[in-house]
C-alpha cells in the first residue's frame, strides 16, 4: 500500500479513515508523521513520504503528530489476513513476545533464525523486530500516562523499559513532549481519567463500519458462567496473562469500543490491549470485506442490510478448543453448563473489581484440565475421549495453538485427533487462529440460511459456490449466521 504513491496522496488529501493503519505519512520539512485522516492542512506532495509503521516512521527520525496522535490508529489489518512469516511475528510481536523473550524467542516460536526474521521484517515494515517492539512500548507508556495516576517510574517498568532514562528519552524522542507534559496535556483535554489503583480505562479504534449486534451478541450468548457476563451494557471477561490476571470490561461505542482494565501486574497492559483487540477483530478492513462479498447477489443484500460484520474470537485458542469439543452437538446453553462445570471444578479463583460483578474464575488452562476424571464429566464416551485427547495435547505442547499458528498446519494436527470433524475444525481456525477464510458449510445454520436465499445448501455445492467469497468465508459465515432470530445475532438487552 505505501509504495503506491499516488493513491497515498489521494487518502491523504480526502482525509480517509479507512487507511489509518495502513501506511503512514511522513512530512520532510517538520519531521512530523501522522496518519492518512490527520485534521491539519495536507502537506505538499513533494514534502510526504510513506511508511508502512509507526516504527518505520520513529527509526527515520520523524516524531508522532500531536493533533492526529497515529500511534494510536488501528493496525494494519494485513496481519489477521495473512499466514506468512511476517504476519505471524506481527501478531506475536504485539503480544509482547519481544519484550518476554527477546529476538530469539520470536524466532524460535517462528521456525525461523533471528537474521531471517530481522530482513524479513526490515524489508516489508522498514524496521526491525526491536523497533516494533520499541514503538509499541512507547504507545503502552502513552497510555498509561494519560489514562492513570501512576508515578512516571511505575509508568516505565509497567510499558516496558528496563530504565527511566530510556523511558523519559524515548517518550520524548517519539512524542515531542516530556511524560509529565504528555499528562497535563491529557488532563486539560479530559482524556485523563483515572479510576480506581490498577484499572485503566482507554478506548480501542476501529475502522467503520461496525456491526456490534453479532459481534457482542455472539460473546454474550456463548458466556461461560463465572469466567464471562453480560452486564451494564458491557462484555466482561476474566484474563490469564503472562504476569498475572485481569478482568476486562468491554462496550460498544459508536466510533470506539470503551475498554476498562484491572490488571494485577500493568506489565500486562499491551498484551491485555492486544488480545481484546483480537478478540473483537478490531484491526478488520470491513470496507475490503464488505466489497468482496457484495459481488455475490445473493449475498449482497445481507450486507447492504448490516455491513461491517467482525467475526468473534477469542482471548485464549486453548480455552476455545476445549469450549469447540463441548459444544459438539449440543445446544448452546448445554454447551454453556458444560463448560461452566469445568470451571467451577478446575478454574483458578480471582476476585472482581466490581463489587456487584459475577466473574469468579479463570477458565482452567489445559494443565489444569489433564488430570481430570473423563467418569467425571457428564459427555458421552466418544467426547469423553475426544476432550481429554485435546488436553493432553494441548498440555504436552504438542498440539500448539495460538495466534502465531500456521492456519493449515494447525488444522492437520486437530483433524490427527479422534473425534475432530471438520466443523470442529473449521470454528477453531475462524475464531481461535483468527484464519479470515475459515468455512463452515456443514453448519446447520449455514445451511438453513443458504437454502432460504436461493444458495446451494448441500456442504459441497455450497463450498464450490463460496469460492468466489475467498479470501473473507469466515465473514459471510457472520452474514450468513444473522438471518436466524438466535440470541447470538443480537445485543443484550
Amino acid at each position: 500500500m505505501y509504495t503506491d504513491t499516488d493513491r497515498c496522496v489521494r487518502a491523504v488529501q480526502s482525509k480517509d479513515a479507512r487507511f489509518d493503519g495502513w501506511f503512514f505519512t511522513a512530512v520532510l520539512t517538520t519531521r512530523i508523521y501522522c496518519r492518512p485522516s490527520c485534521p491539519a492542512v495536507p502537506p505538499k506532495v513533494e514534502n510526504m513520504t510513506f511508511l508502512p509503521s509507526a516504527a518505520a516512521c520513529q527509526q527515520a527520525g520523524f516524531r508522532a503528530c500531536k493533533r492526529c496522535r497515529p500511534d494510536t490508529s488501528p493496525g494494519s489489518p494485513e496481519w489477521n489476513a495473512r499466514a506468512d512469516a511476517v504476519a505471524r511475528a506481527m501478531r506475536l510481536i504485539q503480544d509482547g513476545v519481544v519484550d518476554r523473550e527477546g529476538v530469539p524467542g520470536l524466532a524460535a516460536r517462528l521456525g525461523y533464525s533471528t537474521r531471517q526474521v530481522e530482513r524479513q521484517l526490515n524489508a516489508e515494515l522498514g524496521a526491525g523486530p526491536l523497533a516494533l517492539a520499541r514503538a509499541q512500548r512507547a504507545q503502552t507508556a502513552r497510555l498509561l500516562i494519560e489514562t492513570s495516576e501512576l508515578p512516571m517510574g511505575d509508568v516505565a517498568f509497567a510499558a516496558g523499559f528496563s530504565s527511566i532514562r530510556t523511558f523519559n528519552d524515548t517518550v520524548r524522542e517519539v512524542f515531542a513532549l516530556a511524560p509529565g507534559e504528555l499528562r497535563q496535556r491529557a488532563e486539560k483535554a479530559g482524556r485523563h481519567h483515572p479510576k480506581v489503583p490498577g484499572t485503566i480505562a482507554l478506548r480501542l479504534p476501529y475502522r467503520a463500519p461496525l456491526n456490534p449486534d453479532n459481534l457482542f451478541g455472539h460473546l454474550a450468548a456463548t458466556a461461560v458462567p463465572g469466567v464471562e457476563e453480560w452486564r451494564a451494557g458491557a462484555y466482561r471477561r476474566t484474563l490469564r496473562l503472562p504476569y498475572g490476571t485481569g478482568v476486562v470490561s468491554l462496550t460498544p461505542q459508536p466510533d470506539h469500543i470503551g475498554c476498562q482494565l484491572a490488571l494485577t501486574d500493568l506489565r500486562d497492559l499491551t498484551i491485555a490491549i492486544s488480545r481484546c483487540r483480537w478478540m473483537l477483530d478490531l484491526d478488520a478492513d470491513p470496507e475490503a470485506v464488505d466489497e468482496q462479498l457484495r459481488g455475490d447477489p445473493l449475498l449482497a443484500p445481507l450486507v447492504d442490510k448490516a455491513p461491517g460484520r467482525r467475526v468473534p474470537r477469542t482471548v485464549d485458542a486453548a480455552e476455545f478448543a476445549v469450549r469447540a469439543v463441548l459444544g459438539q452437538q449440543v445446544s448452546t446453553a448445554a454447551a454453556r453448563t458444560h463448560a461452566a462445570r469445568l470451571v467451577t471444578a478446575h478454574g483458578e479463583p480471582v476476585a472482581d473489581p466490581d463489587p456487584e460483578g459475577g466473574l469468579t474464575h479463570l477458565f482452567p488452562s489445559p494443565q489444569a484440565l489433564a488430570g481430570l476424571d473423563p467418569q467425571s464429566l457428564a459427555l458421552p464416551r466418544t467426547r469423553r475421549t475426544t476432550l481429554t485427547t485435546l488436553v493432553s495435547a494441548l498440555a504436552d505442547g504438542s498440539l500448539p495453538l495460538g495466534i502465531d499458528s500456521d492456519w493449515e498446519a494447525a488444522r492437520a494436527r486437530l483433524n490427527a485427533l479422534p473425534g475432530f470433524g471438520p466443523w470442529t475444525t473449521e470454528v477453531i481456525a475462524m475464531r481461535a487462529l483468527g484464519d479470515p477464510d475459515a468455512f463452515l458449510p456443514s453448519d446447520l445454520g449455514v445451511r438453513r440460511a443458504a437454502k432460504e436465499l436461493g444458495l446451494p445448501s448441500t456442504p459441497v455445492a455450497l463450498t464450490a459456490r463460496a469460492a468466489g467469497w475467498r479470501p473473507w468465508r469466515a465473514y459471510a459465515v457472520q452474514y450468513l449466521w444473522a438471518t436466524d432470530d438466535h440470541a447470538i445475532n443480537h445485543l443484550p438487552v
